[in-house]
Parts: structure tokens; sequence; C-alpha cells
């Protein structure tokens, strides 16, 4: 895939460094923390806990943005460039 990498648009050290970490972590986590949430939800809907589970039911769309992110981190590397181990 051919990326129009600038290098004049270089990421952070900060950035760099939190991908490096997050992209150990396998995308299947974010996934099934996101199917574990709706599970919570619903059964805290159920429970007649209707606020905590509208709550809870808030949290499964973050996770799987962060684990599209981290996919994207994985498969592009920082910066785009594949330089992420």
């Amino acid at each position: 895939m051919a990326t129009n990498y600038n290098p004049a648009y270089k990421e952070g050290k900060v950035a760099a460094a939190i991908e490096k970490q997050t992209a150990k972590i396998p995308s299947d986590v974010y996934l099934w923390t996101a199917v574990a949430c709706m599970a919570v939800s619903a059964t805290l809907q159920i429970m007649g806990k209707r606020k905590t589970s509208l709550f809870i039911g808030q949290w499964p769309a973050p996770f799987l943005i962060m684990g599209l992110y981290n996919k994207l981190v994985k498969l592009e590397g920082t910066d785009g460039n594949n330089q992420n181990p």
C-alpha cells in the first residue's frame, strides 16, 4: 500500500512511545472488551439499574475505536512509514 509519507509531519516522541506499547495488545482484546461492556450493560438494564446501564453502554464505541486505531498503527506503523516494530 503506497502512502504519502512526508518527513515534515513526523510523529511526536510521546505518541510514538504510546503506539509502541499499545501495538503489543492483541486487537481481539478491544473487541471482547466492547462485547463484555454490552453484556454488562444489558444485564444491568434487566436488573433495573438504568442509569448505570446507560453509562456502561457508552463504553463499547470508544473501545472499538481504540481497537481500530491499534490495528491501523500495526498495519501502517508510526507515521505511516512502517517503522513501528
